[in-house]
């Protein structure tokens, strides 16, 4: 029986800017319910693949399939419609608004009735449902009616991801979710991405650390100068496995991981 086609993939993925070529023939892709750590040095092109494929770039060359279907995202609201979600680094959270407030920017519930149709919000549902989604993902937010700004970065984070996962049905991006956290709040992060997974959506993480990928991601795709260069089953990788995909330095039991993934394949 044929295995599911991938939730997200990239097929020989070009952009350019001037005369540089952020990326030059990108693939990747995540299947359902699994972890992919995206990993490459600085200037490798992640970023660049990340914005292309949910929607905020638009490739000049190159195949986007969704669930089967070659598609077009030719915006972020394109990426959002199929149930693709992103966390940036920087959260893009709303400082001066509350937790509730800032997983419904943009999707607020209004009131049924005449007060809603008079543009009235539906505070209560909001809350509720933003209480539910915290608990289902094990976030701990003590501020409830507090301005996101005055939370902890752990804190942050998890608003922010709670964010994404409240929306997205298919697949999460998540932009070095740990960068300037102390240790127990990675410990957090990288449990609410466990969660994640186990309710069905894909996520894939960026991200510089290699022990965090080893802990929590299922395969890592590693991008250098654009491209894909190596896919490695986390389960077998190594540091030195990584650090030579990342860097160049081919090593032989990388070729073997990759002629694995490859079916043979050169």
């Amino acid at each position: 029986m044929a295995s599911p086609p991938a939730l997200l993939e990239a097929r020989g993925i070009r952009k350019s800017f001037g005369r540089v070529e952020a990326l030059r023939g990108a693939d990747f892709e995540v299947h359902e319910g699994e972890v992919v750590a995206l990993m490459g040095d600085n200037g490798a092109g992640k970023s660049t693949l990340v914005k292309t494929l949910s929607g905020v770039l638009t490739p000049d060359d190159g195949e986007i399939w969704s669930a089967g279907e070659r598609v077009s995202l030719t915006s972020a609201q394109d990426a959002r419609r199929r149930g693709i979600e992103t966390v940036y680094q920087d959260l893009a959270l709303a400082n001066t608004l509350d937790p509730t407030a800032n997983l419904f920017l943009g999707r607020e519930l209004v009131r049924k009735g005449l007060v809603g149709r008079l543009g009235f919000l539906d505070h209560a549902a909001m809350r509720a449902q933003a209480r539910e989604a915290f608990e289902r993902l094990g976030v701990t937010v003590r501020a409830e009616h507090g301005a996101v700004e005055s939370l902890s970065g752990g804190q942050r984070q998890g608003v922010a991801v709670c964010r994404a996962v409240m929306w997205a049905s298919r697949v999460v991006f998540m932009d070095e979710p740990t960068a300037a956290l102390g240790v127990t709040q990675t410990r957090n992060v990288l449990e609410l991405i466990e969660r994640v997974r186990s309710s069905g959506v894909a996520v894939v993480l960026i991200s510089h650390s290699v022990p965090e990928v080893l802990a929590v991601a299922d395969r890592i795709e590693v991008m250098r100068l654009g491209r894909r260069v190596a896919r490695l089953r986390a389960a077998e990788a190594t540091t030195e496995s990584l650090v030579a995909a990342i860097t160049g330095a081919e090593t032989e039991d990388l070729s073997d991981e990759r002629d694995t993934l490859n079916g043979g394949r050169r």
